[in-house]
């Protein structure tokens, strides 16, 4: 496996022991997460992050008596997708509340805000939906004081602080935009991002292209001496912000057919590599319920990262250094954005349920919709209709031992989650089997 992507200091001879072990436990981890042979147990990856705190304990004193605090090498490197791993491990065992499991969301978040701020094209919808996973991850910080290590903790708390203020940043830039533009601003980054996503299909929708330009052209005649009017005909803050994307726009839908979906050749290997990585996240998220282990975006995330930091001074360059053009450069960038905010999505939507209890917790799920539906339809006509779901349900009721879901001797996280849903389910049979009883009492 090789290091995450970065630049590299010199490595200092005294730390070499140090890197050592890390590569070490970075080939155990490695190992656990390719073992689909049986479930990932908790005690196994609490062990692994132990031995890794413990190498972190030992490098901090060892930067400290050399008064290298801020010292960033292959050790940095080598422990970044230690730490990564080990949080995307926590989500697989169903410990997404603990401090650990913050890692890997709040590195994603970075690389989101970061895109967001070089992009300069959002909406404040977009920075709302992160900064309550913010208030999340700040939540699941403060719940671990008391029992993970506060090298892990300051580190987490400094890189949520850095987040935070790109997040601020962003949120200054639209202070200035009127409510009354709000709308029309929400619709021009849509726009924008649906014709991006337009150059990234089999078969370029030249069509779909000249109708965004349409609605374009359509919003560009309701303006007057070049501004958009509110309802009062007054001239609304946040002009430049509204007209500079409306431009932006334009121009873009004028380069998409242009180029009529052909990215550059010179750029053609990256563009296919990141489609697939875009495609591939994309499933997953249709299929996350039942095919999903967490560790499994770990490949996608380096990927993407290698990608990400390739490029020189924000852009893309081919073998000669020379540049991509405009349309090879957004198209490129799309596909990165897009497999960033997947990746959130995934992690962000990651049941609290060890994979060994995922295959229960997924049945109970669409029992419960499927209960739901039948609720909502108007019931059962009879409490025979109940007895395929009694069935179902008193068999995983039978899996239990002494109210617990075992695994052989373990008994795997999430069993809060697992019991809550499944008494959800035998309450919903009950109410639907009282109410078909009361109807058929009825209608003798």
């Amino acid at each position: 496996m090789s290091d995450s992507p970065s630049v590299n200091a010199p490595l200092d001879p005294n730390e070499k022991p140090i890197l050592d072990s890390l590569l070490y436990i970075r080939d155990k981890l490695s190992l656990l997460k390719q073992d689909r042979s049986t479930y990932i147990k908790s005690n196994d990856v609490l062990s692994l992050y132990n031995e890794t705190i413990k190498q972190v304990q030992l490098l901090n004193d060892l930067r400290k008596e050399h008064k290298k605090p801020l010292e960033n090498n292959r050790v940095d490197n080598v422990l970044e997708d230690c730490f990564q791993l080990i949080s995307l491990f926590f989500l697989t065992i169903g410990r997404n509340n603990e401090a650990p499991a913050v890692y890997s969301m709040c590195s994603t978040v970075k690389r989101l805000l970061d895109h967001l701020s070089e992009a300069n094209f959002y909406s404040a919808k977009d920075l709302d939906g992160i900064e309550s996973t913010f208030a999340t991850m700040r939540e699941a910080l403060q719940r671990g004081k008391d029992s993970y290590s506060p090298h892990l903790l300051t580190l987490l708390e400094n890189r949520l602080d850095t987040c935070h203020l790109i997040l601020e940043e962003l949120y200054r830039r639209l202070k200035d935009l009127s409510p009354e533009l709000v709308p029309t601003h929400e619709k021009l980054v849509s726009i924008l991002r649906s014709m991006a996503a337009c150059n990234t299909r089999n078969t370029f929708p030249a069509g779909e292209v000249r109708a965004f330009q349409d609605q374009l052209k359509q919003m560009q005649t309701t303006m007057v001496d070049g501004k958009f009017l509110g309802n009062d005909s007054t001239t609304p803050q946040g002009q430049e912000i509204v007209v500079g994307l409306l431009n932006r726009c334009l121009v873009w839908a004028d380069l998409c057919l242009e180029k009529n979906g052909k990215i550059e050749e010179r750029f053609k290997p990256t563009y296919e590599k990141l489609l697939a990585i875009r495609n591939q996240l994309e499933r997953l998220t249709l299929t996350q319920a039942w095919s999903l282990r967490e560790t499994d975006l770990y490949n996608y995330q380096r990927q993407l990262d290698r990608i990400d930091e390739s490029r020189i001074d924000g852009n893309f360059e081919d073998a000669q250094g020379n540049k991509a053009d405009l349309h090879a450069q957004r198209t490129l960038l799309y596909l990165i954005r897009r497999s960033y905010a997947y990746i959130y999505g995934l992690i962000r939507s990651s049941e609290p349920v060890s994979e060994a209890l995922l295959p229960v917790f997924n049945q109970l799920q669409t029992l419960r919709r499927c209960l739901l539906e039948v609720k909502k339809s108007g019931g059962v006509s009879s409490p025979r209709e109940l007895y395929p779901y009694s069935m179902k349900l008193n068999s995983i009721d039978n899996m239990r031992t002494d109210g617990k879901f075992m695994i052989g001797s373990d008994i795997p996280e999430g069993q809060g989650s697992v019991n809550a849903l499944l008494a959800e389910c035998f309450d919903l049979a009950y109410e639907l089997r009282v109410e078909a009883e009361e109807n058929s009492a009825s209608d003798e």
